[in-house]
Formats: C-alpha cells, sequence, structure tokens
C-alpha cells in the first residue's frame, strides 16, 4: 500500500469506530482480517496511527480548531502528519489515498491554535475534568500522562501449576523480555511491544502455567483473602479471570460460583479453567440451584461493569465513549449489583468491591451509599490486614503512575 492509502484506510477506521462500541484492537482484527491486501508493514502502521489518533484525540482535534463533537476522523490524521511534520497536501490527493485538503482544512492547518486548556492536554472529556480532579487532585496531568503511554502485559503465574522463578525463567528462555511485577508477588510483566501476541502459543500458556491479568487487579485478588474451604461467588464474573486467581488462592479447595447477568461473557471461562487446573469453580448461567441454596457465601468478589476509566491506556476510545448519561446508568447497576451481593453474603462474610475506574462516583461514592442503605454491613480498613502497597489505604486505588498498572479501585465490606 502507499502512504496515502494507509492514511485513506486509518481514516476509514476511525470513522468505523465512531459507528460501533467494540474495542479498537477486536474492530481492527475484524476489519483486516477481510482486507487482506494489507501487508503486515501496512497493517502496522495503520493501526499505529488510529491508536494515535485515539490517544491524542483531544490535541490533534485542538490543532484543527476543532472541538471534540466536530473533529472529524480526516481532521485528526491531517493533525497526526503536521505532528509528524509532514506536509498533508502533499498525501491528499485522492486515488486510493484521501480527496484533496478543502480551503477550511487549509485554514486550520495555516492557523495557530491557541493555549490548551488541561482537558486537551490531559486528554480527557472536558465535562470529567471536576471528577477527575476530585480523584487525583494535584496529580491530575501526571495521571493523565502515565496513561497515554501503551501498557505492559502483565501474567499471573497460576500457583496451581508452577512458580514463578520457573516461568520468568522460561520466558527469558524464549527471548522474552520479562520481569517480576512490583508489587503482586505472582505477577510477570513484559513491555508493550515486546512479541508479546506470541505468548498465547507458548507452551506455558497452553500448559496452563500463567494466565493474562493486570497487576492491579491481581492485588485486589488477593486482598479479597479466599482461603481454603471456602464457599465464593464472583457475581460478575466476566472472562472468569477473578475466579481464576481465587481458584489459585485457594488451592483448589472450596468452591467458586462464576456467574455474570450477560452469560455470553462467561464462554471463555470453562477452558480457561480447565487449563489452569481450577477444578473448584462452577459456571451458573441462571440464578438459582444447589449451588445457590444452602446458605450465604463467605465470600462475594464482585468486579461491577464501569467506566473503564482505569484502563484507558489499554482501550483509549472508552474516555471519548463515555458521556454523562451512560455514567448514570452505570452508577444505577453498580449500586444493583452492591445489594446483589449483599444478600448472599454470609453472616460475617465478606464483600469486596471493585472496579477498573479511577472515578469516586463509581468508587467510593458507591460504597458510602451502600452502606448507608445497608446498616447490618460495615467497612474493612484493608491496610490493617497485613499488605503494604503503594494506594492501599482503607481501600486499595490503583493509578497507572502510583502504582504502574491500570487504575483499579478495591473496597471491603463485611456483613456484621
Amino acid at each position: 500500500m502507499t502512504p496515502a492509502a494507509r492514511l485513506q484506510m486509518a481514516i476509514e477506521i476511525l470513522e468505523g469506530l465512531e459507528r460501533t462500541a467494540q474495542p479498537t484492537d477486536r474492530f481492527l482484527k475484524h476489519w483486516f482480517r477481510s482486507r487482506r491486501f494489507a501487508g503486515s508493514k501496512d497493517r502496522r502502521a495503520i493501526a499505529e496511527r488510529v491508536f494515535g489518533a485515539q490517544r491524542r484525540r483531544a490535541h490533534l482535534a485542538h490543532r484543527m480548531g476543532s472541538d471534540m463533537e466536530s473533529a472529524t476522523p480526516r481532521a485528526l490524521v491531517i493533525a497526526s502528519l503536521l505532528e509528524e511534520g509532514e506536509d498533508p497536501a502533499a498525501l491528499f490527493q485522492g486515488g486510493y489515498g484521501p480527496q484533496p485538503l478543502t480551503d477550511a482544512e487549509r485554514a486550520a492547518i495555516a492557523a495557530t491554535p491557541g493555549p490548551e486548556p488541561d482537558w486537551v492536554k490531559g486528554e480527557y472529556p472536558a465535562w470529567l475534568e471536576d471528577e477527575l480532579r476530585r480523584a487525583l487532585g494535584a496529580r491530575l496531568l501526571d495521571e493523565m500522562a502515565a496513561l497515554q503511554g501503551r501498557a505492559p502485559v502483565d501474567l499471573r503465574v497460576n500457583s496451581l501449576k508452577a512458580n514463578r522463578p520457573d516461568v520468568l525463567a522460561a520466558l527469558k528462555a524464549e527471548n522474552f523480555a520479562a520481569a517480576p511485577t512490583p508489587y503482586a508477588p505472582l505477577g510477570i510483566r513484559i513491555p508493550p511491544g515486546e512479541g508479546s501476541a506470541a505468548l498465547t502459543k507458548s507452551a506455558l500458556f497452553e500448559s496452563g502455567a500463567f494466565e493474562f491479568q493486570d497487576g492491579a487487579a491481581q492485588l485486589a485478588s488477593l486482598l479479597a483473602r479466599a482461603q481454603p474451604g471456602m464457599r465464593v461467588l464472583d457475581l460478575a464474573a466476566g472472562a472468569g479471570g477473578k475466579s481464576l486467581a481465587l481458584a489459585a488462592a485457594m488451592n483448589n479447595q472450596g468452591t467458586i460460583l462464576a456467574f455474570d447477568d450477560n452469560p455470553e461473557r462467561m464462554t471463555p471461562l470453562a477452558e480457561r479453567a480447565r487449563r489452569a487446573g481450577a477444578s473448584c469453580i462452577a459456571i451458573a448461567g441462571t440464578r438459582g440451584g444447589p449451588l445457590w441454596g444452602n446458605g450465604k457465601f463467605d465470600l462475594v468478589f464482585l468486579d461491577v461493569p464501569c467506566s473503564g476509566s482505569g484502563t484507558w491506556r489499554r482501550q483509549p476510545e472508552l474516555r471519548w465513549r463515555l458521556t454523562p448519561e451512560r455514567l448514570t446508568e452505570l452508577n444505577r447497576i453498580q449500586d444493583r449489583l452492591l445489594d446483589d451481593a449483599a444478600r448472599h453474603t454470609a453472616g460475617g462474610g465478606r464483600l469486596i468491591y471493585a472496579t477498573c475506574s479511577l472515578l469516586p462516583i463509581e468508587n467510593q461514592d458507591r460504597v458510602a451509599a451502600f452502606l448507608a442503605r445497608n446498616p447490618d454491613f460495615a467497612a474493612i480498613d484493608l491496610a490493617g490486614e497485613g499488605m503494604t502497597l503503594p494506594g492501599l489505604g482503607s481501600d486499595f486505588r490503583a493509578t497507572a503512575l502510583t502504582t504502574g498498572t491500570d487504575g483499579f479501585y478495591c473496597a471491603g465490606l463485611r456483613r456484621i
């Protein structure tokens, strides 16, 4: 493909992303699968431009004199070329490439943009600024800068089948730049772009020696304090990463019931559990039945649907898809799931509330509202249970800047 044809495809992909809720990486995979004429170098260059446009969307829109609502994919690509010192007019000439520049685009290119407000510098929606400042205070721009880079690949060694030193040595022998995670005791970190896609094809992965899981989620699973012999409910299980981590912490002794309101999300779990040797996990497609009966659960782990603001390094499109209306809807879902989790928690049992969000309105505010509605629950002081971590106090607040992980929140509650 010519450089101009690559630009045109990047524009078309960005236009397609505005019409879908799919993550960028999944959308790109499907897009290229139906366009085999794009070679590996073409795909890499196009993907880098698409991700770059998502990561720096506010800055690129500002450069073209647009606000976020009116910034077109075409304008974003033009601004990305200007950032690279390229002349867009030389590449926007029609044919297989983008159509020639309009007079309005030429005027925007020639204009000098004004000072960038903080939301442009930090690459976040302007309407979310007060909430992000409430979460991050004076660290706001530093934290947002930390969310601009690509995320590393974090692995959790499956202690049911392997140990970290052996897996580290084996990965290094396969030429992966693997290193221990600084806080998660079973974690291994591989830098972005270090051939991480090959990990799913490795014999180690096929044998169940490790799973993909961000370091913050690994730490939240440890803060749950799952013990052998417990009855555990993973109430919003998704693909089952927390269930697998809890099964390892329990040494496969006890019962973990994995459930999700959308059973399709759990489709990968059966195969993941088989590979991990996690035979204590039972998957429930519906509510009810003997596994839900005979009393309450010793531990309920609730990783709720959320804004995903802590995962902006991995899914930069999420920062621009979030709306005030969607955030309000998520808060209602979070409250409903918390009340549901409470009904399943035994007396003296533990309820862990978790999100991959930075926002207090999804985190501390939801916990405070829950406690006001449920006087038979009390907050657990997580810092008083023996672990020492950045961001760990009465609750756990991980960020890309403080812990080097995804942004994550975790609070502990106990039925009195």
